[in-house]
């Protein structure tokens, strides 16, 4: 594994992770063997549930958990939303876990720094979301990899307070194409730290939980300039779990 991975680039491995979702993994590595720039829309829930948060507020996730925490799994940027990859089941319990720190938080000065966060939507079982398309090229013989398996999440550190409400409805796969369909490419869809293995760590509720936490918490502290060279961070994969 590289050391500094380059955030654009899939591997052949990772494509194949990727595909494993899909009804016709097989099908989607042919795809993009021959046409490596097309996005596909994969089925959340067996093999990754997605995390989509604003895409300020989803950098700044990002980097808590590379500066901070134990890394990230894949990440995504597409159409103006960064989507984290995260573990089956995510979506169904960050929401709760986040509901419960707002709760726990009333009547707190960290309560009101909640209300300016744009919401998280969780998408799980059911659901389904179009991924960028890998930049090389993809053998389409490589098998389906087995079902990933994550290790235990660190619990979110005590006295945080809330981060930001995500709703309990994830996002109906009515409202986008069918699975193995391909979407129009667009300029702001690329990968920020894109899948290189065929068993890829994915985080869990609480780690998303404790992100999203201390993203909020620094919300005041950013400065509305970004700074100019924010799209050209490289995330060293190999402190990744």
């Amino acid at each position: 594994m590289s050391s500094a991975w380059n955030a654009s680039e899939v591997t052949p491995d990772g494509a194949a992770w990727l595909a494993s979702a899909g009804t016709y993994p097989r099908s989607t590595l042919a795809l993009w063997e021959e046409r490596p720039d097309a996005p596909v829309v994969l089925p959340c829930g067996s093999v990754f549930d997605v995390v989509s948060a604003p895409a300020m507020f989803g950098r700044r996730m990002l980097d808590r958990l590379w500066d901070d925490g134990p890394g990230s799994g894949p990440v995504a940027q597409f159409r103006g939303r960064m989507l984290l990859f995260a573990a089956p089941g995510t979506a169904q319990r960050l929401p709760a876990l986040l509901e419960w720190e707002e709760w726990g938080g009333r009547g707190s000065r960290e309560a009101t720094r909640t209300d300016a966060v744009p919401p998280l939507l969780c998408h799980g079982t059911g659901d389904a979301v179009t991924v960028p398309a890998p930049s090389g090229s993809i053998s389409p013989a490589a098998p389906a990899p087995p079902g990933n398996t994550s290790p235990a999440a660190p619990a979110p550190p005590e006295g945080f307070s809330p981060a930001v409400r995500a709703p309990s409805e994830s996002a109906s796969p009515a409202a986008s194409p069918p699975a193995g369909t391909t979407a129009p490419a667009r300029s702001t869809s690329r990968w920020l730290v894109a899948p290189d293995t065929r068993q890829p760590w994915l985080p869990g509720p609480e780690v998303l939980l404790w992100a999203a936490v201390r993203a909020a918490r620094s919300a005041v502290r950013i400065s509305i300039f970004p700074p100019a060279d924010q799209d050209a961070k490289v995330y060293d994969v190999s402190r990744r779990r």
